[in-house]
């Protein structure tokens, strides 16, 4: 095969990577709280019940930023019901999955839980603006983030969280586009609201960092529309515009479902152009971000297919427990890439979600907790993916897809960390052949392969279960050299590749 070569540079820059790029999600959805990560009992359980096993790979996993408690949930969510004393907690139904929720884990528990993963870790709380609206988000706040002296503060006091929760980072609603979200509205309701929400909240507090509502997916028929309506509303009001996508492979079309990345930079380039589009014709010198706050594989239509309704609302059923693949590593490889390639606009994402639900950690019930093969691709960057991203130019062979058209076999970014050495992350989607690169590492001044792994396997589909939780992980690759200001290194097939350079 011929070789793919990637031209670096430190002279040409993409822009700095602001750890939020490596956020995730924890919704009230099937067990990703209950026996996820919140499971009194449970031999690992600490005081409050949060398990320790699962606090331990979360932590490997490097998450940042922590979204909750929605999602669909988030537009019938009622904080109220989450604090104070457990056993005075109202049950409630929940529309958005069916489900009732038991309110045992609540908006302490969830503060409790961030800071249990670190001072890398921070809250990033979603406002139900779909059943509720301005007052009842300054009640949320005043509770969450005022020190005292107050009805609210000291409430929260008296429930034994005397210091606040100091909560910088808000959701603006979730998806309120979709017409399956309670509450649904259109933009310019939506975005008259929104306004409303964030002029109060700015009134309580300047500082706050607030994310609007874009389209819940590139393929809404309202798409850009949406964005210009809601944002020529909230434009000097809000931080950050929300992007939502989930890939999974359509009819058995694998080559297309490997290019996914093709997608999502389509995505983030034209919500960056709306965004520009709005701040030009309102002339702003204001510059919105975008929050790519829900992505990840999900085989939806698995899901859409199980047409059985529960009538008994049940508690945390299992729900969206998808079993990941090493193509699906892969995927979830590139998407990260994707990430990184736009991270001058890109500054939030979050990985959806974090256990059992699409989640790249799994548990059992009373038993163990595992990482997924989804896991892998995701630590590593977020280990090695700090810095400035470099602006890679990528000549590679290339392959026809279905859907995307003719796209390149090698997918790849740099980071160039503050102590000069260098990651190359990169895809060969290829599922025959490995592929040679070669990499000129012009002005870098890099001489050494500290090292090269790989996450591949002769089985596509092998994946990671409860019994043969070690079937799946990155491996050593040997033969990767520099010399001369070159990289040459050969990627397997199927392969997502970390290579750090020193």
């Amino acid at each position: 095969m011929r070789t793919a070569r990637l031209t670096l540079h430190p002279a040409f820059t993409v822009g700095r990577v602001s750890p939020r790029l490596f956020g995730s999600f924890v919704e009230h959805l099937g067990r990703c709280v209950y026996t996820g990560i919140f499971e009194p009992g449970h031999p690992t359980a600490d005081a409050a019940g949060l398990r320790r096993d699962v606090l331990a790979l979360v932590r490997e996993l490097g998450v940042t930023a922590v979204r909750y408690p929605g999602g669909n949930f988030v537009s019938g969510y009622r904080w109220e019901d989450s604090v104070g004393p457990v056993e005075n907690r109202p049950r409630r139904l929940d529309l958005a999955w069916r489900s009732t929720e038991t309110n045992r884990f609540g908006l302490a528990e969830y503060i409790r839980f961030v800071r249990e993963l670190g001072p890398g870790a921070e809250p990033m709380m979603a406002l139900n603006l779909g059943t509720r609206g301005v007052a009842e988000t300054l009640q949320l706040q005043e509770y969450a983030n005022h020190p005292g002296g107050t009805a609210l503060s000291d409430l929260r006091a008296a429930h034994g969280d005397k210091d606040p929760y100091r909560i910088r980072l808000w959701c603006l609603g979730n998806e309120m586009d979709g017409p399956w979200q309670t509450g649904h509205k259109t933009a310019a309701e939506y975005g008259r609201l929104a306004a409303e929400t964030a002029r109060a909240m700015r009134q309580f507090d300047p500082g706050v960092e607030l994310v609007a509502c874009g389209s819940s997916g590139r393929s809404m028929p309202t798409f850009a529309e949406w964005e210009a309506t809601v944002l020529a509303e909230t434009y000097d009001l809000v931080d950050y515009i929300s992007l939502h996508a989930y890939y999974e492979p359509l009819d058995g079309d694998i080559g297309s479902f490997l290019a996914s990345a093709t997608d999502m930079e389509s995505f983030i380039e034209g919500v960056v152009a709306t965004c520009d589009h709005i701040g030009a014709r309102l002339k702003s010198r204001k510059r919105i971000n975008l929050s790519f706050d829900e992505w990840n594989v999900w085989y939806m239509s698995r899901w859409q297919q199980q047409t059985a309704t529960p009538e008994d609302w049940p508690e945390a059923p299992p729900l969206l427990e998808d079993t990941y693949s090493v193509t699906d590593a892969v995927v979830v490889g590139s998407l990260l890439i994707a990430l990184l390639r736009h991270a001058d606009r890109v500054t939030i994402a979050c990985l959806a979600q974090l256990v059992n639900v699409i989640a790249p950690i799994r548990t059992e019930p009373g038993g163990p907790a595992w990482r997924q093969t989804t896991f892998f691709p995701f630590a590593q960057a977020s280990r090695h993916g700090r810095g400035e991203v470099l602006d890679v130019r990528v000549d590679s062979p290339a392959y026809d897809t279905a859907r995307y058209g003719e796209t390149d076999l090698l997918y790849a970014t740099a980071v160039r960390a503050d102590d000069g050495t260098v990651t190359v992350f990169a895809v060969n989607r290829s599922r025959t052949e490995p592929l040679p690169i070669e990499a000129t590492l012009g002005g870098l001044g890099l001489t050494t392969v500290v090292e090269h792994s790989a996450l591949a396997d002769t089985d596509p589909g092998a994946c990671n279960t409860r019994d043969d939780p070690e079937r799946v992980a990155p491996h050593q690759v040997h033969g990767t050299t520099v010399s001369g200001g070159r990289l040459t290194a050969e990627l397997e097939p199927l392969s997502w590749n970390v290579i750090r350079l020193a």
